[in-house]
């Protein structure tokens, strides 16, 4: 097996062009390649195969012309949105019923595999709060929003062919639940040589490695060609609320539906205030008299300090999303979007470089919608949980569970959470979870930082600013019932010493 290594994404606007019969050249080539990958399908899958290659091959097309005629952001043209185009959450509307719950589905983005923890398999199978994974937080949400209102809003899971199987087999256990699930497979595109720029793979079922989901931006193309979007028209659907599958804040807001309705916007995208975290994410902008986002991607190199700038770019995309289907089966039935073309490089262990991926974003699309514009929601829809990091903070006490919902601990004193940066020894799950008899209790913490060799014992509590370093061949236990509060910790903690008070410790106040 051929097994890649990430680099960083870069735009293909700093490749080299290809010259106009180069290209023509290529095209041809890959079409040719595509045609004969088809051939190699099973009957029973072959047409919908052909489907997709056919979405690639315009894709890899337009990448290749992209390259060749590349159009700069004119950086000057860029400005910040303005009241109308981005509007504050507290000047929604308050809600007095709940009609609107009837013409409303839920998709989440489903293709994850959280292969930066260490994951091996879908990502939503992970348990992440009191036994539960995020589907079963997800499905909680949505069967207590049914139950509630006595609504029948769907739930839809789009999957990646790397966590189709996972997915199925674990929502067999909702079957008895009052809630309708569908999953679909988002496309499969396959990756291309970077010095050739045609196709890794050779034959329909040729490994993994040769293959790839082709990003959250794939949603639009993907629910028109399984049939989705109009099986949802059909049943009276006329929103999608979308969101990926591990933002655990992601849960349903009627004010922002509702807000939908009475404004006739087609498009609606959740940002929320950045920090020094965010400094990456796309942001919406002005441009030419239209909202845009704009990705780092995006962003020429003289100018990234500016976007990553807080003080001028102070908001970013959640990815939680409001779609109009109507407007999107109009959309796609005039020839689609054009969503802006990200590349994201691998290498092969033997050093051999592929580019891995021609991805879209999601977001990209809100310049394709009518009265498209951003709603700047609270920090507490967007808990992502991308890291062990993350997953620390979400099974603390600094949340609790309500009908899938999570909801900040009232006992904590500041409304924002605490910054948890946990080191190498506990980047992956396999060793994040054998640190922790049990998680500590952080309601009154600021900021923890953990590196080296470090086991926490059970009712551990932490407070303030609390730094722990083990330095390389040594190991620290935090004993049980240990209480840090403003300390750094460093040196070696023997757990088979029980009183606190006669560890030999290394206290810097």
């Amino acid at each position: 097996m051929t097994l890649f290594k990430a680099t960083s994404f870069r735009r293909f606007r700093r490749r080299k062009a290809v010259r106009p019969n180069e290209r023509s050249a290529l095209a041809k080539s890959t079409q040719s390649d595509l045609s004969r990958l088809v051939r190699t399908a099973d009957p029973a899958v072959r047409k919908a195969f052909d489907v997709e290659m056919q979405s690639f091959s315009r894709l890899h097309a337009r990448y290749l012309a992209e390259r060749e005629n590349r159009v700069e952001l004119d950086w000057d043209r860029i400005k910040l949105p303005n009241d109308k185009q981005v509007i504050p959450y507290s000047h929604l509307p308050q809600i007095i019923g709940s009609e609107a719950l009837s013409k409303l589905a839920v998709l989440k983005v489903n293709g994850g595999l959280g292969t930066s923890m260490g994951i091996n398999g879908a990502k939503s199978a992970l348990e992440v709060k009191d036994g539960m994974t995020f589907l079963d937080l997800i499905v909680q949400q949505v069967e207590h929003l049914n139950t509630t209102y006595k609504v029948d809003v769907p739930l839809i899971l789009m999957t990646s062919f790397n966590t189709y199987d996972d997915t199925l087999r674990i929502i067999k256990k909702y079957v008895s639940q009052r809630i309708t699930i569908t999953t679909f497979n988002q496309s499969r595109y396959p990756r291309i040589w970077k010095e050739t720029l045609q196709p890794c793979p050779k034959h329909f079922s040729d490994d993994k490695t040769h293959w790839y989901p082709p990003g959250h931006g794939d949603l639009y193309e993907s629910l028109l060609h399984t049939g989705v979007l109009d099986r949802l028209l059909a049943e009276g659907k006329e929103y999608l609320f979308v969101s990926n599958s591990d933002n655990l804040g992601a849960v349903v807001d009627q004010r922002i539906l509702q807000h939908m309705i009475d404004s006739d916007a087609e498009f609606l995208m959740e940002v929320t205030d950045k920090t020094k975290a965010d400094v990456k994410g796309g942001t919406l902008i002005e441009y030419d008299s239209s909202v845009r986002l704009l990705e780092i991607a995006q962003v020429p190199p003289d100018h990234v300090d500016d976007f990553i700038s807080i003080r001028k770019f102070k908001i970013f995309n959640t990815n939680n999303l409001w779609i109009n289907l109507k407007a999107l089966k109009r959309i796609m039935n005039g020839g689609g979007m054009d969503l802006d073309i990200i590349v994201n490089p691998k290498m092969t262990d033997n050093g051999q470089a592929v580019v891995q991926q021609l991805e879209t974003a999601a977001g990209a699309a809100i310049k394709h919608f009518n009265n498209a514009h951003g709603i700047n929601v609270p920090r507490s829809r967007f808990l992502p949980v991308k890291s062990c990091s993350d997953l620390l903070l979400i099974r603390s006490d600094i949340y609790s569970l309500q009908n899938g919902r999570l909801d900040m601990n009232e006992s904590r004193m500041f409304g924002s959470v605490p910054v948890i940066k946990l080191g190498d020894h506990f980047k992956k799950i396999t060793n994040f979870q054998p640190r922790f008899k049990k998680i500590p209790n952080i309601i009154d913490l600021d900021h923890l930082t953990v590196t080296g060799d470090v086991h926490f014992g059970r009712g551990v509590t932490l407070r303030g600013t609390v730094i722990v370093v083990a330095n390389e061949g040594q190991r620290i236990d935090i004993p049980d019932g240990c209480v840090l509060e403003n300390r750094l910790v460093s040196g070696n903690l023997n757990m088979t010493v029980r009183p606190f008070k006669s560890l030999h410790l290394k206290l810097t106040y």
